[in-house]
C-alpha cells in the first residue's frame, strides 16, 4: 500500500534522514587505505546505539537473502554492486566502495548510499560515479507534484544510457516510511508519463546503480552480495526524497551537500 505522509510525519522522516546522513558522513571520514570493512560496520553500530536508533539491516531477511543480514550497513567493493555483506577485508589503494545505510529513528526510516574511491582515483571509476550521481540528480528533479513515477525512472535511465551504460531494473528505488522497503517500486529506467501520479507526502528512496560492463548480476556465496556478472566495477548512490508542494525535498543530504544547498 502506498501511503502519503502528513507534515508532522515528514518531520519524523527529516530527523531520520539527518541521522542517516550523519552516519554516512562519519563513514566517509573513516574510509581509507588500511581500514577494515568490519570497522566501518562498527562505526555504524556505535552511532546507532548512541542515538537510540534501530538498525534496518541486522535482522533483515527477505526472500533473496540466504539468512538474516547480521550487519549494520552494506559495503559493496569493486565488482560488488549491491547488498555487500561486510567481512574481514582491508581496503587497499584503488578500491571502489559503496556504503549503503538505513536506520529507524523514533519509528521513521531513512535510507541513503554513496560510492567513493579509496586512495588513488581511477578515471573509469570517476566517470561511473559521476554518471550515477547525475542520474540521481535527474531523478530527484522529476520527483514533483503532477509528474508520474515513470518520469523519474526515465530521467535516471536516460542519463545512464546516454553515458553508454546498461541498466538493470531488477533492483531500484522504493517507498520509505515506517519500514525500509515499501511501495512504490522505482525502477532505474522507464517510460515518461506512465505510472503513479506524484502527490505531496509521497516519500521514496531513489537509488541509481550501474556496472561498468554489464547489467547482469550474480549472488556471491555469502548469500547476500550481488556482483557484476563480468567482474566489472559498480557504483551505487541513493537519497530518501519527499514530494512537497515546494518541490522535491531530499531528506538525507550529507554535510557537504547541505553546505552547497545553503550557499
Amino acid at each position: 500500500m502506498i501511503e502519503l505522509r502528513t507534515p508532522a510525519e515528514l518531520d519524523g522522516l527529516r530527523a531520520a534522514g539527518r541521522f542517516v546522513a550523519d552516519v554516512l558522513d562519519a563513514l566517509l571520514d573513516t574510509v581509507d587505505v588500511g581500514v577494515n570493512l568490519l570497522e566501518l560496520d562498527r562505526v555504524a553500530a556505535r552511532m546507532i546505539g548512541e542515538r537510540g536508533a534501530v538498525s534496518c539491516y541486522v535482522d533483515y531477511h527477505p526472500s533473496f537473502g540466504k539468512s538474516p543480514f547480521g550487519k549494520h550497513l552494506c559495503t559493496s567493493v569493486n565488482d560488488a554492486a549491491l547488498h555487500g555483506l561486510p567481512y574481514d577485508r582491508v581496503l587497499v589503494d584503488g578500491d571502489l566502495v559503496s556504503l549503503d545505510f538505513a536506520a529507524s529513528l523514533d519509528g521513521w526510516v531513512a535510507d541513503s548510499a554513496v560510492t567513493v574511491q579509496v586512495g588513488t582515483p581511477r578515471e573509469d571509476d570517476q566517470r561511473l560515479i559521476a554518471t550515477v550521481e547525475s542520474a540521481l540528480a535527474a531523478g530527484i528533479e522529476q520527483f514533483r507534484v503532477g509528474n508520474k513515477l515513470g518520469d523519474v525512472s526515465y530521467a535516471i535511465g536516460h542519463v545512464a544510457h546516454d553515458a553508454g551504460y546498461d541498466v538493470n531494473t531488477q533492483f531500484g528505488g522504493h517507498g520509505v516510511g515506517r519500514t525500509m522497503h515499501g511501495e512504490p517500486h522505482v525502477p532505474n529506467d522507464g517510460r515518461p508519463g506512465r505510472g503513479l501520479k506524484l502527490r505531496p507526502g509521497l516519500v521514496v528512496a531513489i537509488e541509481p546503480w550501474l556496472m561498468q560492463g554489464t547489467d547482469e548480476l550474480y549472488q556471491d556465496d555469502d548469500g547476500w552480495t550481488l556482483k557484476s556478472a563480468d567482474g566489472s566495477r559498480a557504483a551505487h548512490v541513493e537519497h530518501t526524497v519527499a514530494v512537497t508542494d515546494a518541490g522535491p525535498e531530499v531528506l538525507t543530504l550529507r554535510r557537504a551537500q547541505r553546505e552547497v544547498a545553503s550557499a
